[in-house]
Formats: structure tokens, sequence, C-alpha cells
């Protein structure tokens, strides 16, 4: 997978895990993680899906329809990948904290609802439910990090609060952020976000 990495100045740090939004790139949301952690490494990749052009984790069949069979190879192709990067540069595979924006924080939900030592945690910028139907992995103890806009167009609110729900439900520590915006990732929700994460790791 197409990434940069970034190695940090402290090793006992998270390796913080960027994923863009659709239409992004490796580079995108490299600020983010600035943000997030001066000191951590950053693992940032970009989705191996196009859509028009535009750079996906996953195929969708419509607005908000995932493709589900790409999404779980996709997701699985992610995973894997995530161990061969930390065996080639050499930081601590279980000690990865994802941050997504809108495809990206469904992708990384998803390595959440597939797979229980995916991520040591994640904040996820405008989620949405990545599958239905399907038992968690026991996620105890795990913080995940909900950014949500409360007129967001492309993932209403419900989606957002069935999220919250499905990962306390595999027991996870689930901390929801409502900004009284739409879909666009803001300064308010980044701030907060990088408050809980300092306070949490």
């Amino acid at each position: 997978m197409k990434h940069v990495f970034q190695k940090g100045k402290d090793s006992t740090k998270p390796t913080l895990l960027i994923l863009h939004g659709t239409g992004g790139n490796e580079l995108d949301l490299l600020p983010l993680a600035e943000r997030i952690d001066k000191e951590a490494s950053v693992l940032s990749v970009r989705g191996n899906v196009t859509e028009n052009g535009m750079p996906r984790f996953f195929k969708r069949l419509a607005e908000g329809v995932f493709d589900e069979e790409d999404l779980i190879f996709r997701t699985k192709e992610l995973y894997e990948f995530l161990d061969e990067a930390a065996e080639k540069y050499e930081f601590d595979r279980t000690n990865i904290i994802a941050i997504g924006y809108s495809n990206g924080a469904n992708i990384a939900a998803s390595l959440l609802f597939h797979y229980q030592h995916a991520l040591k945690g994640a904040i996820l910028h405008h989620p949405m439910v990545p599958r239905r139907g399907i038992e968690l992995p026991d996620l105890s103890g795990k913080p995940v990090f909900i950014a949500a806009g409360s007129n967001d167009p492309m993932c209403p609110p419900e989606e957002a609060e069935e999220l919250q729900s499905l990962l306390e439900q595999a027991n996870a520590n689930v901390e929801i952020f409502w900004d009284n915006k739409g879909h666009q990732l803001t300064a308010g929700e980044v701030e907060v976000a990088s408050k809980w994460y300092l306070n949490v790791f």
C-alpha cells in the first residue's frame, strides 16, 4: 500500500495510523498527526481503491452503501499491511492508534469490528457503521473517540450513535463529541480529539 512513514522522537509513544477521506491521499492529514502528538511516529496510508479517480479504502455501491465483500477484503489487506510495516519500520505492532476521517474512519472502525488486536485505540472523524449483524471481538478497555457533525448530510447522527452503541456493547470505552457542523473536519473537533488523546495515552 502506498504510504509515508515518519519516525517519531519517542518510540514509547503510539504509532499514529493516518487514514484519509475519499479523494485524499497519504499526505493530506499529516498536519492532523502533528496536532495530536508531535513526538509520535506516523504511518499514513493511501487507500488501494479508486472511485472516479479518487482514492478510497474500499468500494461502495452508492453514497452511504458499502460493498461489504470489498470492505472485508480491504480490511484484511490493511491489517496485514500493518503487520508488515511494523516489522519493516520496527515499531510496536501492539501500540497503533488509528486516526481516520470519513472513508478512513470507516476502515479504521472496520479494523475494530473484525480484529481484536488490530488497534490499541482510534480517533474516528465522521464515521459510519462499517457492518451490521456481526459479532464484534471483545474490545475491553479499548479507547475510541468519535467526532460527529449534528448536521452531517453524509453521516447522519444516528450512524455515529449506533457505532458508539455497538462498540460499547463490545466493551470499548467510547467518547463522542458533537460539533454543530456538517461533514467537514473542523479545528474544534481536532482540538477536542487532541485533548482526549493526551488524557488517554
